[in-house]
């Protein structure tokens, strides 16, 4: 395994968890409790990925609302008091930031950037190197040229942060790729913001192939793959077996993070993870066992892949999925051995 232990403080090997549609939540959401925190630290998991909706919880002057930065700092407090790193975004947010074009610098829009992270960042100025900032999820940049423009937004940033000084100085800072794309980012990111500190690292995001991991019904552009890794192909369901993506293509996807480890820019992997599908006329009986069973092993290959790489992750979760979000209580212990990369459900046979 790559060490990246002299680029960034997260843990390695990296076991890491996003309490996803929480605090980022527009149309409302189910309360983090502690039980919850403490039980994900109980699992194994090192580090915390806490996206949120700073905008959104703001008021039309742009001051961040007192009780949900409240919130976010007792979620992060309970993290940190288990031990884990924690890791602070500004997640979609409405769009207000990530869904700009990218075709054109913005000052106005930079000003509202500043003026959030210059909160968020003197609420959290005594808090040690635990804690990291993200500036944003999936900005939309998908050019070169817009790439550019996106990370005038980002020098702007990292230069704001810095100044409020503290442990701000020098905490670790991490910039998203353009679309959040391993392949963009080795395309057009040549090089990372300026920082005295030299703190900054790289987030992508992996969802590949969509049609296995997130697809939920079939398109006209494509119909769902059930069935994910050689071993797991069936014969009675052969057009449901993935016919793309599979282990090279994570192997291929993770190689370009690795190259921005050996540059020594860190690499987090923010958000990834494949789901079991939705039961379907055909998904049925020990076909849904298979479907269950191959989500397993792709999140057991890409975690430990990533991590073999030299990269950290941050799995992808929601409310009921993993844990229940108020008791703490375990609620897929196979799926959560798989994306600790301890284990993956066998393929059934015969199929």
């Amino acid at each position: 395994m790559l060490s990246t232990t002299a680029f960034a403080q997260l843990p390695s090997p990296s076991h890491g968890w996003n309490m996803g549609n929480t605090l980022e939540s527009t149309w409302g959401y189910t309360p983090p409790t502690q039980a919850l925190i403490n039980s994900v630290a109980a699992q194994g998991f090192n580090t915390v990925r806490i996206p949120c909706a700073w905008m959104f919880n703001s008021n039309r002057s742009g001051v961040i609302n007192p009780s949900y930065m409240t919130q976010v700092t007792n979620v992060v407090n309970w993290c940190t008091a288990k031990g884990m790193y924690v890791i602070i975004n500004d997640h979609w947010d409405n769009g207000w930031f990530e869904n700009n074009a990218f075709s054109r610098y913005d000052s106005r829009l930079n000003g509202k950037l500043q003026n959030m992270w210059t909160q968020v960042a003197n609420n959290f100025k005594n808090n040690d190197s635990h804690l990291l900032f993200a500036c944003a999820n999936e900005p939309n940049a998908n050019t070169q040229a817009g790439t550019a423009i996106l990370f005038q937004y980002y020098q702007n940033w990292v230069n704001t942060v810095r100044a409020t000084g503290g442990n701000n100085s020098t905490r670790w800072l991490v910039v998203q790729g353009p679309s959040t794309s391993l392949g963009y980012s080795t395309q057009w990111v040549t090089s990372m913001p300026t920082d005295p500190a030299n703190h900054v690292m790289l987030e992508c995001h992996f969802y590949d192939p969509f049609q296995f991991t997130q697809m939920t019904t079939d398109a006209s552009w494509g119909n769902m793959f059930y069935f994910w890794g050689a071993a797991y192909h069936t014969t009675g369901l052969a057009s449901r077996n993935a016919n793309w993506g599979e282990e090279s293509n994570i192997d291929t996807a993770l190689a370009q993070g690795q190259a921005f480890v050996q540059r020594g820019i860190p690499v987090l992997m923010g958000e990834w993870r494949a789901e079991p599908k939705p039961t379907e006329p055909d998904l049925s009986g020990q076909y849904i066992t298979q479907n269950y069973n191959s989500t397993t092993y792709w999140n057991y290959y890409f975690h430990n892949k990533a991590n073999a790489d030299g990269l950290y992750c941050t799995v992808w979760d929601r409310p009921g999925e993993l844990f229940d979000w108020t008791t703490g209580a375990v609620k897929d212990q196979a799926q959560i051995n798989a994306v600790l990369g301890k284990s993956y459900q066998p393929p059934l046979a015969g199929l």
